[in-house]
């Protein structure tokens, strides 16, 4: 077990006081059985006016901040503890129906996956399934682990990450086609070629604890992180990070869960102006063990 501490910072900056609109928030772990939330800390610049939290569709816990203070900047710090238990690839009891590739759910959780198996993005000549169909052994049986674990392992060993301003995240097939992105690109890649070969995939949202950063104030991963899970009987949902090429969540930490990356936007929310108000923004995540957190936050 291991405890993380993890510091996240986001200022805007305004060239004049504006107003703004309630913002959403996502920054709380989900608690369960591979991490437990010891501590949770929201601080706001200006203060708000209110926060009020609630379960989103997929269970994530939500902020919503209420602020009627016009203001030149706007900053949101969160400040999470927990304990962190990993898993890795061996830990991982597929039933023995779903061993090898292909198999078929159980007609009670398939009816409940079906949208999360279902492809979201348009692919009219299915190149990002003949890309997934790759990863199958013809002539022989594919073993289901080994299947997702190669896929995994090629976004992480054949694709570039490269950070970019734009918001959102790239259509698959232009992720595909450049053969670079963010971690939000990858890991939307491989849901949607997981899910052309008629698995559940989901998206997560959440942080990495980088062991070369960890006592560093200012090495930070600048934003937050993302990768998949993919559900397989016996094992459940299980993380895949193409984007650092782990499997099981060594390391992850685990806020939100979503059907598509857009449900899962760490924060969002809006100010009342004109777009020459913004004059930019910075972004600044810590993630530490416990043994460093108290020279970052103490």
């Amino acid at each position: 077990m291991t405890i993380f501490s993890v510091r996240h910072v986001t200022s805007y900056r305004y060239t004049r006081p504006v107003e703004f609109g309630e913002h959403r928030l996502m920054f709380r772990p989900r608690d369960s059985f591979d991490q437990t939330l010891l501590s949770t800390q929201l601080n706001v610049f200006p203060k708000p006016d209110y926060v009020r939290w609630i379960h989103d569709v997929f269970g994530n816990c939500v902020a919503l901040v209420g602020i009627s203070k016009a203001s030149s900047e706007l900053r949101f710090e969160t400040i999470i503890r927990l304990d962190h238990t990993p898993q890795v690839a061996m830990d991982f009891q597929i039933d023995d129906e779903a061993l090898t590739y292909p198999f078929a759910y159980d007609p009670e959780e398939a009816f409940d996956l079906e949208r999360t198996i279902q492809r979201h993005y348009p692919d009219p000549e299915d190149r990002v399934g003949k890309w997934a169909r790759q990863f199958i052994k013809v002539g022989h049986p594919t073993e289901t682990g080994h299947l997702l674990m190669t896929m995994c392992f090629a976004l992480h060993e054949g694709f570039i990450y490269a950070r970019r301003s734009e918001h959102g995240t790239q259509p698959p097939l232009e992720t595909l086609q450049l053969r670079r992105g963010t971690c939000r690109d990858f890991a939307l890649l491989m849901m949607e070629a997981v899910r052309s070969l008629g698995l559940a995939a989901r998206f997560v949202t959440g942080y990495i604890y980088v062991p070369d950063r960890d006592g560093s104030t200012t090495l930070g991963g600048g934003s937050t992180h993302a990768w998949c899970q993919v559900y397989l009987p016996g094992a459940g949902w299980v993380e895949f990070d193409p984007t650092n090429g782990i499997v099981g969540n060594r390391d992850l930490i685990r806020v939100g869960v979503a059907r598509d990356p857009r449900q899962a936007v760490p924060l969002s929310g809006s100010y009342d102006g004109d777009e020459t108000d913004f004059d930019g923004m910075s972004v600044q995540v810590n993630v530490t063990t416990d043994d460093h957190s108290v020279k970052l936050h103490g």
